[in-house]
């Protein structure tokens, strides 16, 4: 079996995991890899039945079109149950590279190992320290005048806690990822402006037609609906915020492709809404829905998260109050959302308890002016803030599809 193509521009993956063991027998069709482009996690399946040779390992960068694995199609299926993982010839191997750890240190210690020498005993004592909090390099792991003299005592007090360390592989998505973040970090003219919206019209739009939304289009009345719409508005207002840099040229778009960051259990996955200026209520959080779904599967494609206009990302469901959110390149913008917080605001001179929302937009001034970059923030709002006239025409039910 040779590495498919994930998609264009993409020539090389990781094998991030094997899901079977090096001479199992695989049906057509089996899950048989997890491999990582940079870009998304892919399932590799088996192009026949029959058992299989691994040909690389966990880890390995391997180009596409690369052979991973033969699979010996002439092998009959084992009678009986499927094999134990626990049975694999790797299994096995560690089982016994621990048995044998294990037995090693049971025979290496002795009644002297921790215990240290009178020199180390009072070293240790001016020091303050225990000989249980240091290890002995003496014969028989006895702590010798030199570990006590080498020793450093805690800053703080001595607890006995564990202090270990450990090292993890970051993903190919991941540090594509990071790799990306960096690049418009230190390629872009960067910079954020805030503001705030109040809450309320929407909560009271919610409350009262969340369940009959629901219960007609099977999927709930969100807020990331009434936020791609106000996007969608606020790009037709100001569109050089849905633009994006092509060499010496500024490249604008009539359309609105929305990006939706969303957390995937291989890190931070951005699939795209495509012509979400045509989606009404229901389309907007019917695709949001299907995305999400797929992403926190590991099923999203990178046709999914390819191209996009403009970024939304919601911190707030992790709790976030304000961000300055990274530009997505080579987009020019991106939303962030936030979390909702009854805050004291002064309504027509009075004080009134509101549910408010801080958001920020990230934007690349090098095309995109303070003019500009205020103005779309404020459209936003205003949307927010009277989302029945500007973003439903006055027309509630029509606009839900009730």
């Amino acid at each position: 079996m040779k590495v498919p193509s994930p998609g264009e521009s993409i020539t090389e993956v990781e094998i991030a995991e094997w899901l079977v063991a090096d001479g199992d027998y695989v049906e057509k069709d089996q899950a048989i890899a997890e491999v990582d482009s940079d870009k998304a996690t892919l399932e590799l399946p088996a192009e026949a039945s029959g058992t299989i040779t691994l040909k690389a390992e966990e880890g390995d960068a391997v180009e596409v079109g690369a052979i991973v694995c033969l699979i010996d199609t002439s092998a009959e299926k084992p009678a009986g149950s499927e094999q134990s993982t626990e049975s694999s010839p790797k299994k096995v191997e560690e089982k016994k590279t621990e048995q044998v750890v294990s037995s090693s240190a049971v025979e290496n210690k002795t009644y002297a190992t921790g215990t240290a020498s009178p020199a180390a005993k009072k070293i240790l004592s001016e020091k303050g320290m225990e000989a249980s909090s240091i290890s002995g390099t003496g014969k028989d792991g006895r702590i010798t005048k030199e570990d006590a003299v080498n020793a450093v005592p805690s800053m703080g007090t001595p607890t006995g806690g564990n202090r270990g360390t450990s090292h993890s592989k970051m993903s190919m998505l991941r540090r594509k990822v990071a790799e990306r973040l960096v690049e418009a970090k230190n390629t872009t003219a960067m910079l954020t402006t805030f503001n705030e919206v109040d809450m309320s019209p929407i909560f009271a739009l919610r409350k009262e037609y969340k369940e009959t939304f629901k219960a007609k289009h099977g999927v709930s009345l969100g807020f990331m609906s009434f936020f791609s719409l106000a996007v969608v508005r606020a790009l037709k207002l100001y569109p050089a915020v849905n633009s994006m840099i092509d060499g010496k040229q500024m490249l604008s778009y009539d359309f609105v492709d929305i990006s939706i960051a969303v957390s995937g259990p291989k890190g931070l996955m951005v699939p795209v809404i495509r012509n979400a200026e045509n989606l009404s209520f229901r389309g907007v959080e019917a695709e949001v829905k299907r995305l999400a779904i797929r992403a926190r599967d590991g099923q999203i494609t990178v046709d999914e998260m390819t191209g996009g206009t403009f970024t939304i990302s919601n911190g707030g469901v992790f709790g976030s109050m304000l961000s300055t959110p990274i530009i997505n390149p080579p987009q020019s913008g991106i939303l962030g959302m936030h979390n909702i917080v009854e805050r004291p605001v002064a309504i027509d001179g009075k004080v009134e308890i509101r549910p408010i929302m801080y958001v920020a937009l990230s934007y690349d001034h090098r095309i995109i002016d303070g003019k500009e970059s205020v103005g779309f923030l404020v459209a936003v709002k205003e949307a927010l803030e009277n989302p029945t006239e500007l973003l439903m025409d006055n027309n509630i039910k029509k606009a839900l599809e009730l």
